[in-house]
């Protein structure tokens, strides 16, 4: 991996030669074209409020050449071997460790992190990539006799067919990795509609995808200001057999209205609210480390975030004192920069929401210990914000705030905790810190969560399964239950051996 640091002498030149090497056309067909009317959009540094390049915006023209390039390259590329395709998955692997750098810093440009915590998303992309290649040609079926002896039944997983895939802004490479390289995969085409907030890091990775050997046609990259114009003409095609998204929970369900017109598979992960549960015989420095990294990382916007923290009363005295102290060590800038802990919020209206949850829980009686108000300046900057005495109706304890803010909550009982855990209707990430090892199992039997931390703070992996209940969403990326998504099972009854001879 490369240097965690960027030198300041160079920084202008390194700049403009990444921007330079990203494609800003529309990759249809396996050529980078304009949009069919010529239309563009900005893409913006939060950290400075600058322009950093112009993008085609594709049209519905664009998106439906789009989905005819991925229906066309379908049948092709179902009928290539497992290990072609993950001998390309594993050339992409290559290429991200190569242009580690070149990818973190795209990131850190067009979404603000700093650029330290965008290596470690570009090694999270590289071990999707590396352990969707190693599980590629591991799509086992069964074969197996009839209960009555008169058939033999073979079950078999094939390609479910074209997909629409839609990313967030917040983890640009990470979540265009875990869409694509599953479909790669299991051998299905793709239609990709990035962020329009951060598009950069996806356009760049859709030419790695072709450098890596990547046919045309298989995966098509349409950016656009407007996502109902690649989402609704490619949702209305019959061809199209799957849809995978990451975002709000309201688009998602919107999604889902649209796709079931062509009853199409879908994959959802949407928002969270996730707590964050401290009991009273837990580790407390263990603990603070661990909300320090599930609060904020990347500045709080990310639908793992710890949104709630439910702290045990006896101990949450001396949690908030120690977690205060982390919190007003972090250095609040610009990315690029070194010794930078926390970057920009994506835009103006991302800061100006959390301003607003700020500010609506202090009015209904919040302390603020730590932070609490925007940084002043160019860039879309917030301070990392520690709340106590919160109510338990406040929006900021509620709804996803997406921001580093930590409002801290006491509770007196396990049962107390597991209630306010479960009082959500989101059920993505949890947290929980208990030294007592069965306590923490329970915990997890009870809570209404697809993911659950005993004792850390960061369980993302790329082996593993991700994904939410209830309003947080369906299916699971990740692991070899990704690559399974992408695939629809074919039962063949086969006259039985025995009866033909």
């Amino acid at each position: 991996m490369s240097s965690t640091t960027l030198d300041a002498s160079t920084l202008g030149t390194r700049i403009d030669g990444v921007l330079q090497r990203t494609p800003t056309g529309l990759l249809i067909g396996g050529h980078w074209r304009e949009a069919s009317d010529g239309g563009t959009f900005d893409v913006e540094n939060p950290a400075t409020g600058e322009v950093l390049a112009t993008l085609a915006s594709a049209t519905r023209e664009d998106a439906q050449a789009a989905m005819d390039a991925a229906a066309d390259a379908q049948e092709y590329w179902a009928r290539t071997s497992s290990r072609s395709r993950s001998e390309i998955l594993r050339r992409a692997f290559d290429l991200v460790q190569e242009r580690a750098e070149d990818l973190a810093l795209l990131m850190t440009l067009e979404m603000g992190k700093p650029f330290p915590e965008a290596l470690g998303e570009v090694k999270y992309g590289g071990g999707v990539l590396r352990g969707v290649s190693e599980e590629a040609g591991r799509g086992y079926g069964r074969d197996s006799e009839a209960p009555e002896g008169t058939l033999r039944m073979l079950v078999k997983r094939k390609p479910v067919g074209p997909c629409l895939l839609i990313t967030p802004w917040n983890f640009p490479l990470a979540m265009a990795a875990r869409k694509v390289a599953p479909a790669v995969a299991a051998g299905c085409t793709m239609v990709l509609k990035p962020a329009r907030l951060t598009p950069l890091t996806s356009q760049y990775f859709a030419q790695l995808m072709i450098d890596a050997g990547l046919p045309p046609g298989v995966l098509n990259v349409v950016a656009s200001a407007s996502a109902g114009n690649v989402s609704e003409p490619i949702l209305a095609d019959p061809r199209l057999r799957k849809i995978s998204f990451t975002g709000s929970t309201p688009v998602g369900k919107q999604l889902m209205k649209l796709a079931t017109d062509n009853v199409l598979r879908t994959s959802m992960e949407l928002g969270g609210n996730g707590p964050l549960i401290v009991f009273e015989d837990a580790d407390i420095d263990k603990a603070v480390a661990g909300a320090m990294a599930a609060k904020m990382r990347n500045m709080g916007e990310a639908c793992t975030a710890a949104n709630r923290l439910l702290v045990h009363e006896d101990v949450a005295e001396e949690f908030v004192t120690e977690l205060a102290a982390r919190m007003s060590a972090l250095t609040v800038g610009d990315g690029t920069r070194e010794g930078v802990d926390v970057g920009p919020l994506v835009e103006a209206k991302a800061r100006d929401s959390v301003e607003e949850f700020v500010k609506e829980a202090v009015d209904g009686g919040a302390r603020v210990v730590v932070g609490g108000s925007r940084v002043n300046g160019p860039g879309y900057f917030f301070q990392p914000t520690l709340l106590t005495n919160v109510s338990r109706d406040a929006r900021v304890i509620r709804e996803e705030v997406f921001g580093p803010v930590a409002p801290v909550i006491t509770f007196a009982t396990e049962d107390e905790a597991v209630e306010l855990a479960n009082s959500t209707e989101y059920g993505l990430a949890s947290y929980v810190f208990t030294e007592n090892i069965s306590r923490g199992l329970r915990i997890g039997d009870r809570i209404e969560f697809g993911l659950m931390g005993l004792n850390v703070g960061v369980i993302s992996n790329a082996a593993a399964p991700f994904g939410g209940v209830k309003q947080s969403g369906i299916g699971r990326e990740g692991g070899a239950e990704g690559i399974a998504e992408y695939t629809t099972l074919q039962y063949v009854g086969i006259e039985n051996p025995w009866d033909a001879a």
